[in-house]
């Protein structure tokens, strides 16, 4: 399991004070609550510490402390935000972090190798795993009790119905 969580990735920035836009890769309303959040550089994770958040339509507004000049933040457009696991929220009921599913194993229910869960997209209504199989061929599965029916956390293993239609 990761250490760190993606929350965002910086966008832009927003005015000359050093405020940037960032895109949520979290619930939004979570930013408020947070304290710190480590800027991946490339480099290094640098802690920055927030100042104040705001939101902009599906975006969320960053002020973080000592960072006064536009010119200080520029760079790290593109950049990713990161905070510890004991600092996320908690889950529901099955609720993952993508971070936890991102290189799982996929099997069907007999134990048929279907592949490796490559990514995760998130529509809207439900989400949706990027399978990529030993071919390199893609496989899109819906995030529903139909078609996931166990995910193993400790074993990485994700347990799935392939449903008419799929394959």
């Amino acid at each position: 399991m990761e250490d760190l969580l993606k929350v965002g990735v910086i966008t832009t920035t927003h005015g000359v004070r050093g405020e940037v836009k960032v895109y949520p890769t979290t619930d939004a309303e979570r930013f408020p609550d947070l304290e710190y959040v480590f800027l991946d550089t490339g480099r290094e994770k640098k802690q920055l510490y927030i100042q104040n958040v705001k939101f902009f339509k599906n975006l969320v507004i960053l002020k973080f402390k000592n960072i006064d000049n536009i010119n200080d933040i520029e760079k790290y457009k593109g950049k990713e935000l990161w905070i510890p696991r004991e600092e996320a929220q908690d889950l529901e009921e099955d609720e993952y972090y993508i971070a936890d599913l991102i290189g799982m194993k996929v099997v069907t229910e007999d134990g048929t190798s279907v592949g490796i869960l490559k990514d995760v997209m998130e529509t809207g209504a439900n989400d949706v795993y990027v399978v990529q199989d030993a071919q390199g061929k893609e496989l899109l599965l819906p995030a529903i009790h139909q078609c996931i029916l166990d995910v193993d956390i400790e074993k990485n293993i994700m347990t799935v119905h392939l449903m008419k239609g799929l394959v």
